[in-house]
């Protein structure tokens, strides 16, 4: 068999510009030749990396529940389109970029963006967030964080030392797009490449933040059982993908009445999950969005039972300003008149909050083993990813959501076709015919 991996990746931009100046040229303090950079103290401050001692569990999930209510929220103001029907965030990354944001907000735009990232619920938010970063990095979860500066501006010593302090985040020179566009492609390992056609007009000062993470499944797919099958898209319509199958998987799964919803949880080695959510109709999906609690999930989650299991080989690439997101959110002033006189002198603006993301999940590696006898696809429960569902990549023990998704198509480059089935809103548990779309758990028997 070969190990199925997921390799998703995300990147924050915020971008900000001086406000009631002329023209570019204003806009920056003069350089000297001797180096296209901020001023030497910006660069290189005295400071201490944060210390961090063993979080405990309690503390863990406290920020993970402060990083999940952000991104739920997010996630409750982006709606799949025609265009981009698919949504993929992520929540740590979009919290740390705002967090690193707050260093340098005053008065009422630190409130509303400390709001925002809920950090009432920890006592000491910013050492515990920056820990949590750390201790995802020791499990190999990439996060990278960069400061550009037009050369010439100069940045408030305290930001620089507590951006640095916080964030191991240092300014660098913005020279170009290309010098961005390499950096956020060595951040993602390759999974971003040209994010800037161009700088942004009279740009002053870029924020960026990366998240890039390969998991590697518990328990192998064999890619000789991916084969073509229907993913619905509604009642109407439905498109062929790749389908990946597991016809002996162990996998945690439960059905949520209340909720409409089947769940299920597809463990990764180093104790990182994909969790699933899957209305029992497509039109359930924002609601069941609105009303998601990654925490209550994990405590209703049973052991792991035998089961065939179904889950699309996809590739879903996102790209989307959250400004309007945002704004929904209560940071509208971000984009207007917000105080964050603690970053440069001089009114500074945020002009977008862009955000590009993807993820994929693929089989890779050539190790073999005995196939399991597709046979078994009729004597055990059955599992099938093959409609609209919601997606969370989620650190077990902090419980933090490292991405957040919505696939309504996880091929929306093919052509619909007819739904072949009419009653695909309304499944049964103990009744369903063999040539049926498989929709969830199934008692043995009766597949």
């Amino acid at each position: 068999m070969e190990n199925m991996k997921i390799c998703p990746s995300l990147l924050m931009l915020l971008c900000f510009f001086r406000c009631g100046l002329a023209n570019e040229d204003s806009t920056v303090f003069p350089d000297d030749t001797a180096s296209a950079s901020p001023s030497a103290h910006s660069f290189s401050p005295p400071h201490q990396v944060m210390e961090c001692g063993a979080l405990s569990l309690e503390t863990q999930r406290a920020v993970g529940g402060a990083v999940a209510k952000l991104g739920l929220k997010l996630l409750e103001n982006l709606h799949p389109g025609p265009e981009q029907p698919n949504i993929v965030l992520s929540p740590l990354s979009v919290s740390l970029a705002l967090a690193q944001l707050s260093l340098g907000a005053m008065n009422n735009t630190e409130e509303q963006l400390l709001g925002a990232l809920h950090a009432n619920l920890l006592s000491d938010y910013y050492r515990t967030l920056s820990c949590l970063q750390r201790q995802l990095i020791a499990k190999a979860i990439k996060v990278a964080s960069r400061i550009y500066l037009k050369p010439g501006i100069e940045l408030k010593k305290d930001f620089v030392e507590r951006s640095l302090q916080v964030f191991e985040s240092a300014p660098t020179p913005l020279t170009s797009v290309e010098d961005v566009n390499q950096w956020v492609e060595k951040a993602t390992n390759g999974h971003i490449s040209k994010f800037l056609s161009s700088l942004p007009p009279s740009v002053v000062l870029m924020l960026i933040n990366a998240v890039h993470f390969k998991g590697e499944w518990k328990s192998r797919f064999d890619p000789r059982f991916t084969a073509k099958d229907r993913f619905y898209i509604n009642q109407q319509s439905s498109v062929k993908v790749d389908m990946m199958m597991g016809s002996k998987y162990p996998l945690s799964m439960f059905v949520d009445g209340e909720q409409g919803t089947q769940v299920a949880r597809f463990p990764f080695q180093g104790n990182t999950s994909f969790l699933v959510v899957m209305p029992m109709t497509s039109k359930n999906l924002l609601t069941a969005a609105a009303n998601l609690n990654i925490s209550d999930l994990y405590k209703h989650l049973p052991s792991e039972t035998t089961m065939l299991v179904k889950l699309p080989k996809v590739k879903l690439e996102y790209k989307q300003d959250l400004k309007e997101a945002l704004t929904s959110m209560g940071l509208g002033a971000l984009f207007t008149g917000p105080d964050l006189s603690g970053i440069a002198a001089g009114p500074l603006v945020v002009s977008g909050v862009q955000h590009a993301s993807s993820v994929e999940l693929s089989e890779e590696g050539a190790e073999a083993s005995a196939a399991t006898s597709v046979s078994l696809v009729r004597t055990v429960p059955i599992f099938a990813v093959n409609m609209p569902f919601i997606f969370a990549i989620v650190d077990d023990a902090s419980q933090t959501p490292l991405f957040l998704g919505v696939v309504t198509n996880p091929n929306p480059g093919a052509t619909d076709e007819l739904s072949d089935d009419p009653e695909i809103a309304s499944p049964t548990i103990n009744s369903v015919p063999s040539d049926s779309p498989i929709l969830g758990l199934h008692a043995p028997g009766h597949v």
